[in-house]
């Protein structure tokens, strides 16, 4: 039997600031940060947020969307880059606040911003395999970005649960395909508060390769090519890359439009690509097909064909979708935002 997308699940903190504020602040043009990142604001904690909480909200959200009895759940894995803790799961203390039974597998993922989409593949095995019912893959993320540095300006806050499974898929997983290797663009050494970026590494040997490569050994393998797809999600680091990559495998403009969140969202980083997804399913119909390419830096790609069911009409409206989870936003200053994201010690 096929494993697909039972349910999925949101959440976007409220609390925004605009990239000309970070801009005021350490004297850079706005104008040429935002048309250069095509970023125009980014999610914010609440102070009393991190990845956990938010992990708990997105995977609640999943539960409630498709009405799934949490018990049925035998693994949670979290990915993130920002665990609150070096040593203690994130996913044992999601699995226990949604209710599930103490019988599951649990677990934390790391690969930077990929490591939801590896969770996902993760659930897919196990649910495959028969050895569990339902798996809940993670991607939950309070990133971070030295005052003052590029990645202030795009490292947000939100999280994104999907609940895999065999019985009434919402969208099935056709067919997964990933790329890795050893590239140095991206890392945070324990202790380090903040990350650090190769400037060179980030772009053609990283972002761009990887993506690529994943995306079409998966097109390859399954003898599909972009116009066979009605929508596109690319890894959103900003709203320049995505749109680039997009166009060098093929895909349009049209295609990746509803998923591209990052403008007003910010990088969730593990929740990223899962976040354009879970925008492109609040909107797709039954039979349309989604092509998914996720990129997690030091680096892989995991690629995704998808394609929507009957049953996305009876879940869709039960839980908040992303473009609510957008709406009614509160701005802060500078102050305020450091204060939220503790960028202020004592």
């Amino acid at each position: 039997m096929s494993v697909g997308i039972i349910s999925y699940g949101a959440y976007i903190p409220r609390y925004r600031i605009r990239v000309e504020e970070i801009a005021r602040v350490w004297g850079n043009d706005a104008r040429i940060i935002s048309d250069g990142l095509m970023v125009f604001e980014k999610s914010v904690p609440d102070i009393d947020e991190d990845t956990i909480t938010i992990a708990v909200e997105a995977a609640n959200n999943a539960i409630k969307r498709a009405g799934i009895d949490p018990e049925r759940i035998g693994a949670i894995y979290t990915g993130s880059e920002s665990h609150p803790y070096a040593v203690k799961p994130t996913s044992t203390v999601v699995a226990e606040a949604i209710g599930t039974n103490s019988e599951l597998t649990a677990a934390d993922f790391e690969f930077a911003c990929k490591a939801g989409t590896a969770a996902i593949q993760a659930c897919m095995g196990l649910v495959g395999s028969g050895m569990i019912d339902l798996g809940m893959a993670i991607g939950s993320d309070v990133s971070q970005g030295a005052p003052g540095d590029a990645l202030e300006y795009t490292a947000a806050a939100g999280g994104v649960a999907y609940i895999i499974g065999k019985d009434e898929q919402a969208a099935e997983i056709e067919s997964t395909y990933s790329f890795t290797s050893d590239t140095p663009d991206f890392w945070r050494r324990e202790g380090m508060t903040y990350p650090e970026h190769g400037g060179r590494f980030t772009g053609e040997p990283a972002y761009f390769k990887h993506v690529t490569s994943a995306a079409n050994g998966l097109l390859e393998k399954i003898g599909t090519k972009p116009s066979d797809y009605d929508y596109a999600i690319f890894h959103q680091p900003n709203g320049k890359f995505p749109t680039r990559v997009a166009k060098m495998l093929g895909f349009s403009k049209e295609q990746i439009k509803p998923g591209l969140v990052v403008p007003r969202l910010g990088n969730t980083y593990s929740g990223s690509c899962m976040m354009g997804l879970a925008a492109t399913l609040d909107i797709a119909k039954p039979g349309d097909r989604i092509f998914v390419t996720s990129f997690g830096s030091g680096a892989g790609s995991d690629a995704f064909s998808i394609t929507v069911t009957d049953r996305i009409d009876d879940i869709r409206n039960s839980a908040p979708s992303v473009e609510q989870l957008l709406a009614n936003p509160i701005y802060l200053n500078y102050a305020d935002y450091a204060k939220h994201k503790g960028k202020i010690k004592f």
